[in-house]
């Protein structure tokens, strides 16, 4: 009869199979978000769906596709203190707006001076990803002029012209009134001349004839008055009575325009001191209108009916859809941009590239483990059974951890899988050795087994302790694809200082605990 299972082993099975447990769970968000089709996903409830995508193991831009942008950051227009750092700035902004778009595991990072790149994995909206990190969302509030003060511009900028022999109008009879002659109500001209009133404006000189405190901006696209669709042309102050650093909270919301219940906007409330600058805007101007700009355009422009003192706003009206409404509501929150941004270069990796780079590192990966698995089985015959054992508890508890922590899985990554793979191989090839040459002194099957485990550990510690230290630095210093490999690498590392000395040693232990052993199968 074999001797009792000691506390000491009780405890090392226990740890196993509580590890091996929580792996399990760990990876079954991930069991359950690959295995749908994309038919399935489509019928998956949308909470649901980003629930369990953010739970499973994330794939990088090169295992399932997306989109990566080359950014430049134009300095040229700010002072020596604003661009120092404009570009830092910049990534961080970013960064938050890609975040609250939902896109799982990106990088953000600068390149150089002047550039950051952008990788999105799994993005299938390019357009409106690409339109949420280049919108500056300069967000401003500007008092319009009175109608009076409007007529007056229009009429000094229609003489101007005039004496130019400048008209923008499609009937000859109306070629001495160019901008009133096309304009259908106050500062509104329908889309088919918006494109003449733009040239008009661009004359060179007009803009002199425009005083120094007042500008000229269009409101947004497509909006309806009058039975058509066309564009405003507001008359404004040119110094801002807020701007977007007073914005503390911005939220989508339906039902801000009264006039249009059904219609998307954006619900914004203002920060304690932007409350006070605000109820002061509002109850020095009643009566006035208040134009809500954003990069330059006037997205609305509400008449002040009383003081507001809580200093809740909205934006409306325009072509705000649902998901206007919630990138613009992404850019208030995350803030404006330090200076305009333009994209230098765009790739977009497919679904399909992506599935080829997995089924050739999974390819290359299985036929290296299936090639060790017949070696160590081959060679170190029982001993070598236990070691296989050992390498597939290290695989699932890489996998899970991976899972568990959030990291992402790219190609170079799948590297690092096979790399420990290769490791946790060698640790039980030392450990092996070393009862072998236990074993040719003549030693006992039992001391061959601790002194083998024993003086390997010192090697096996050393080893797993440099190469953890590289890793280390590798993550820290590295881009993107080196940090997933080195992700890969430290946590198996890990995970085979755990299954090769542990869990090994609690199998050799029960074995030869059971009662005299004759021969080891090594």
């Amino acid at each position: 009869m074999g001797e009792p299972m000691t506390r000491s082993d009780q405890g090392k099975l226990l740890g196993v199979l509580v590890v091996t447990a929580l792996s399990l769970w760990s990876l079954w968000p991930s069991y359950q978000f690959y295995k749908l089709t994309p038919a399935q996903r489509q019928a998956t409830e949308p909470a649901k769906l980003a629930k369990l995508r953010k739970q499973a193991i994330h794939l990088g831009l090169d295992l399932q596709g997306g989109l990566q942008l080359l950014l430049e950051v134009d300095k040229s227009k700010l002072s020596a203190a604003e661009a120092k750092d404009a570009v830092e700035r910049a990534r961080e902004i970013i960064n938050n707006r890609i975040d609250q778009f939902g896109v799982a595991e990106p990088l953000i990072q600068i390149e150089g001076t002047d550039r950051i790149t952008v990788q999105l994995p799994g993005l299938t909206d390019r357009s409106r990803a690409i339109d949420l990190i280049g919108k500056t969302a300069l967000l401003e509030f500007k008092l319009v002029r009175s109608a009076e003060e409007q007529r007056v511009l229009f009429q000094r900028l229609d003489s101007w012209l005039a004496s130019r022999g400048v008209s923008g109008s499609r009937d000859t009879a109306l070629a001495h009134t160019p901008l009133t002659g096309l304009m259908l109500d106050q500062g509104f001209f329908r889309d088919v001349d918006v494109p003449n009133v733009q040239k008009l404006l661009a004359t060179p000189g007009l803009d002199s004839l425009i005083a120094g405190d007042t500008e000229v901006l269009w409101g947004s696209e497509n909006e309806a008055r009058v039975g058509v669709t066309g564009r405003s042309l507001y008359v404004l102050k040119r110094q801002s009575e807020l701007t977007g650093g007073s914005v503390a909270s911005a939220e989508a919301q339906v039902g801000l325009d009264q006039t249009n219940p059904g219609a998307w906007g954006v619900s914004m409330k203002m920060t304690p001191s932007g409350r006070a600058d605000f109820a002061r805007v509002t109850g020095n101007y009643v009566g006035k209108q208040l134009a809500i700009i954003l990069d330059g355009v006037v997205q609305s422009a509400p008449f002040i009916r009383d003081r507001i003192p809580s200093g809740d706003a909205s934006i409306t009206g325009g072509s705000i859809d649902v998901n206007t409404a919630r990138d613009l509501a992404i850019v208030l929150r995350a803030g404006a941009l330090p200076a305009p941004v333009r994209i230098l270069e765009e790739r977009t990796v497919g679904p399909s590239l992506g599935a080829d780079s997995i089924h050739e590192g999974l390819t290359a990966g299985l036929i290296g483990t299936l090639m060790v698995i017949a070696f160590m089985a081959i060679y170190y015959q029982l001993s070598g059974i236990v070691a296989i054992s050992a390498l597939a508890l290290n695989l699932l508890y890489l996998i899970a951890a991976m899972a568990y922590f959030g990291a992402t899985l790219t190609l170079p990554g799948i590297a690092g899988v096979v790399l420990t793979v290769g490791m946790a191989v060698d640790t039980n090839v030392l450990i092996f050795e070393r009862v072998r040459e236990e074993l040719r002194h003549g030693k006992s099957i039992h001391e061959s087994v601790r002194n083998g485990y024993d003086r390997a550990f010192r090697t096996i510690f050393d080893a797993h302790s440099t190469t953890l230290i590289s890793a280390l630095f590798l993550f820290q210093f590295g881009t993107g694809p080196i940090k997933g490999f080195a992700v890969t690498l430290s946590i198996g590392l890990l995970a085979n200082l755990f299954t090769a000395v542990l869990f090994t040693r609690m199998i050799y232990d029960y074995w030869l605990g059971r009662g005299k052993v004759e021969r080891l199968s090594i």
